[in-house]
């Protein structure tokens, strides 16, 4: 790989996620603004952050009420998000714009959006300037899902809500799956015969098997067509004797005569005589 370095250094760090952030200040209408800079920053207690510019009429609104909720957003709603980021709540009601439904919230004031499948309600602990953005820190005080994503068990599955995803400037849909957190280090698991209790050997695993068996035995053909064996003859055929050349032998070989072949001390008392 070739690789070259810009004039100028950026921010690179792609995929992001683009959430769809609200808020609302005490007494007035609540807004959406769409956020590409968010990221969790701690596990316990559960926090994240989202960076804002001070021009956004966001900016203030969070930094008044001290609240904000991050809603995920889907392939269904890239329309919406891209429109919360290129629109100013100054000038528009950007939830009666995008047809969305603010829906209370359970530990905030900010409301929720009620088409997103993920809202996580935040309180803010801390705010740093850091230069063009400020960065909000802020503590998860509660989460709310779609129920349509869980499942019998109350298992919550995430993969299932055709979440969207922001790289350079183009929005892009999850695609499959490649793998789970530690499968490269994770041992596969053994299948056992319950009757017996052998190992059952998978089809793949057969079919490895049968690929070698074919491999080994066209390279021992290769082998003995490199390297012939001087000892055999030139006509091909084995030097051994067969079963029933050895029992000629020792019908030959055995004290009782032969009744085909004449008697020759017979004979030769005969001439004796």
């Amino acid at each position: 790989m070739s690789k070259t370095a810009f004039a100028k250094p950026g921010n690179f760090l792609y995929p992001v996620p683009a959430v769809m952030v609200s808020c609302q200040e005490e007494g007035g209408k609540p807004n959406i603004i769409t956020i590409a800079w968010a990221g969790t920053v701690c596990s316990d207690p559960p926090m994240v952050s989202i960076s804002v510019r001070k021009s956004r009429y966001s900016y203030d609104l969070i930094r008044n009420s001290g609240e904000f909720v991050i809603n995920l957003t889907t392939a269904d709603l890239v329309r919406a998000a891209d429109y919360c980021g290129v629109r100013s709540g100054r000038d528009v009601d950007k939830f009666a714009e995008c047809h969305l439904t603010a829906a209370p919230s359970t530990k905030v004031q900010a409301p929720s959006i009620e088409e997103a499948p993920v809202s996580i309600e935040c309180k803010v602990r801390d705010r740093v300037s850091l230069g063009s953005h400020d960065m909000f820190l802020a503590e998860v005080l509660a989460v709310t899902v779609d129920e349509k994503l869980l499942d019998e068990n109350g298992r919550f599955h995430m993969e299932e809500a055709d979440l969207a995803a922001y790289s350079h400037g183009t929005y892009f849909r999850l695609g499959e799956a490649m793998g789970t957190f530690g499968y490269s280090v994770r041992k596969k698991p053994v299948k056992a015969d319950s009757k017996k209790g052998k190992k059952k050997i998978t089809d793949s695993e057969k079919a490895d098997s049968k690929t070698d068996r074919k491999r080994r035995v066209k390279a021992a053909k290769t082998k003995r067509d490199a390297f012939p064996n001087p000892e055999k003859k030139k006509s091909g055929k084995r030097n051994t004797v067969r079963h029933s050349e050895k029992i000629k032998v020792k019908t030959v070989n055995s004290n009782k005569p032969d009744k085909k072949r004449p008697n020759r001390r017979k004979n030769l008392k005969s001439s004796e005589k």
